[in-house]
């Protein structure tokens, strides 16, 4: 299982009239680690574009235990449970400052050829980079 920690600050813009991180910005903080993800591997959703593939959403999903807040730190934890095919879902858990679990969500996404838009696997780079996290010695 991939694994993946980045830590962000709640910015003015992004809360309500509440001062809670309005819920259309937690989409936006999956990207975020998803990307951060990704680059911490070695891999950036560029590469990937410039490979001649892209990776819409298909599914988006959320689920909130307590507000994230103005000016606090979250950490965005995203995982990536099983090795990706034509399909990979990432899974997010966000903590505040306490560390306090305030925010799962879970986002499936697809590869596509940038030129048809029709389903294909993985680069084989990104393939590499993400196996050593789902080898199993047992």
């Amino acid at each position: 299982m991939f694994i993946k920690e980045h830590k962000l600050r709640v910015r003015y813009a992004e809360t309500d009239q509440m001062g809670y991180v309005y819920y259309g910005n937690y989409a936006t903080y999956y990207e975020v680690g998803r990307v951060e993800a990704l680059r911490s591997v070695g891999y950036s959703y560029r590469e990937m574009e410039e490979s001649g593939v892209m990776m819409p959403v298909l599914e988006n999903h959320s689920k909130f235990f307590l507000p994230g807040r103005y000016d606090e730190h979250l950490t965005i934890r995203t995982s990536i449970k099983e090795m990706p095919g034509v399909r990979i879902r990432f899974h997010y858990e966000i903590f505040n400052e306490k560390e306090e679990l305030i925010h799962v969500g879970e986002t499936l996404l697809t590869f596509l050829k940038t030129d048809t838009h029709r389903p294909c696997r993985p680069p084989a780079r990104f393939i590499d980079l993400l196996k050593p996290y789902f080898d199993s010695k047992e």
